[in-house]
């Protein structure tokens, strides 16, 4: 499906996150905790990314599949053990953005997310927003507590195609458990933005998600979600407490079940 960013602001917002993680990390310090990663530092937490920017690069350039081998587990020991993390996080943001802007695009190649943009347009976004999450986290590492939407850099339509990429891409695959407790019983979540006017309605059941972009006849009952766009992108990346949810109960449920690793 269409994004509401092109391929270029989504390299923009993958080289600005890139600048924010970088100095933000570096004003927290290495040892630093991460309050909205708990059990990570600063150090745990840039070698993460810089693991993830390899790999994507990799992906983008059609080479061979290399996560589940090992390999991803070797570089983050990598990073981890840098004389220079920093430094080596930047080598593979660089390398990232090189890939993007110089490989020759491939709409067949595949990737993991449902509802995505074909070719390396897929990966520009996918690491735009995965960047720009992990420098929400080194932004709290240098505050020492989870910012508020006030405290970031983010822009309404920037976070807006992330609520996006999250409700369409990510929260119906299969591993996702978001599920309705009861089988016989399905309910609907109906998610609003309300600065940039965007809807989303997520029928919850005993399978995958479903999710429907713009308005809908929700199945009864209903949660209702809402906050701005940047709300509902730290929110439901739980990296947010802002959200007006209409049951409560709803959020823990949705902070249990809607967790990505990378």
């Amino acid at each position: 499906m269409p994004t509401s960013l092109s391929f270029d602001e989504h390299g923009n917002g993958l080289g600005e996150a890139w600048s924010v993680l970088r100095d933000n990390a570096a004003r927290a310090g290495l040892e630093a905790p991460v309050p909205t990663c708990p059990g990570w530092a600063v150090r745990d937490l840039v070698a993460h990314q810089g693991m993830v920017h390899r790999w994507a690069a990799g992906a983008v350039r059609g080479e061979a599949d290399w996560s589940s081998d090992g390999a991803a587990d070797a570089l983050v020991a990598e990073g981890l053990a840098s004389d220079d993390p920093l430094g080596w996080f930047d080598d593979g943001a660089r390398d990232l953005l090189a890939a993007l802007a110089l490989t020759p695009d491939d709409p067949q190649r595949p990737f993991f997310l449902l509802d995505a943009v074909p070719g390396k347009a897929a990966w520009a976004r996918r690491q735009c927003h995965e960047t720009t999450i992990h420098a929400v986290d080194a932004r709290s590492a240098a505050l020492g507590c989870t910012p508020s939407p006030r405290q970031t850099w983010l822009r309404p339509s920037l976070a807006h195609d992330g609520v996006d990429e999250l409700l369409c891409g990510f929260v119906p695959r299969r591993r996702v458990r978001l599920r309705s407790d009861r089988p016989d019983r399905p309910y609907s979540v109906v998610v609003r933005s309300t600065d940039t006017g965007g809807v989303w309605t997520l029928l919850v059941s005993d399978g995958p998600v479903v999710t429907v972009a713009g308005d809908s006849t929700p199945t009864d009952p209903v949660v209702e979600v809402s906050g701005s766009a940047v709300q509902l992108y730290l929110g439901l990346w739980n990296r947010g407490h802002e959200l007006v949810v209409s049951d409560p109960e709803f959020l823990e449920t949705w902070r249990r079940a809607v967790t990505v690793q990378w």
